[in-house]
């Protein structure tokens, strides 16, 4: 049974690109947007967490984030985890809540983001190339068990390259206009 699947690779490598333009949305421009923690992380029950499975996240005022945790015992956790995240954000601890007052973008800070925007890209392209490794390797692999020939398999390596150079290509794109966004607000 042949190991190559073109339409797994095209999902995968379409799911690195759909994951970046999450991440991203999550950058600030400005304006409070629950999105933005959607990447934080925060260890409770002895166990790495998104935020969202433990608290509620919510923008009650334009610039000003909350989140509502619902277990009091995981506060600090949810409070470090934003910490951590390097978003620029500076918890409060109100009760059972945590606000996060949106700092206006100071230049350097949306130097920062847009620094910040790069990396998500570059980790998005990675994730791509693993991809790309995958399928090549299933390419040979189905060579070697004479599922396919030596032609066909070039023939779907270019294939392969094609989807890659195409998908990092999208990803250039989502990343410089989310930088132009945050450099020019």
């Amino acid at each position: 049974m042949a190991k190559y699947d073109k339409a797994d690779i095209e999902r995968r490598m379409n799911g690195a690109v759909e994951s970046l333009k999450s991440d991203l949305g999550g950058l600030r421009t400005g304006r409070a947007n629950t999105t933005l923690l959607d990447p934080v992380v925060c260890d409770v029950y002895g166990a790495m967490m998104p935020i969202n499975q433990v608290a509620t996240v919510s923008a009650p005022e334009p610039r000003m984030l909350s989140v509502q945790v619902w277990d009091k015992s995981n506060l600090t956790a949810v409070e470090k985890g934003i910490a951590k995240a390097n978003l620029g954000l500076n918890p409060m601890i109100d009760g059972q809540t945590i606000r996060l007052p949106m700092p206006d973008l100071t230049e350097e800070r949306r130097k920062e983001l847009a620094k910040l925007a790069g990396e998500y890209g570059e980790k998005a392209k990675i994730a791509v190339r693993n991809v790309r490794r995958d399928g090549m390797e299933a390419l040979k692999d189905d060579e070697k068990s004479k599922e396919i020939s030596e032609d066909e398999r070039k023939r779907l390596e270019d294939e392969v390259q094609k989807m890659t150079d195409s998908n990092v290509g999208d990803i250039d794109s989502v990343v410089e206009k989310k930088v132009q966004e945050i450099l020019t607000q």
